[in-house]
């Protein structure tokens, strides 16, 4: 017998499809939406962002922090 995958699926909608924006790696408030206490990328089904968002969610927060914007650790 074959399991079929579950598909989870967010019932929170995107903050950015709800405010039609994108996330700019320039905005740190936005990519606070991505971040954890730790400092660490946030799932999808977490932060109730897209996947057309949440790609570019991760590519915005990599960019902030290869630019020293954001930490790449909580430690100081």
């Amino acid at each position: 017998m074959i399991q079929k995958k579950k598909i989870r699926k967010s019932n929170k909608p995107c903050p950015f499809c709800v405010k039609k924006t994108e996330p700019v790696y320039s905005d740190l408030e936005s990519l606070a939406i991505g971040i954890s206490v730790k400092k660490r990328i946030v799932s999808r089904w977490t932060t109730g962002v897209c996947e057309k968002h949440q790609l570019r969610l991760a590519r915005a927060i990599k960019r902030a922090r290869h630019l020293a914007l954001l930490p790449m650790t909580d430690r100081a």
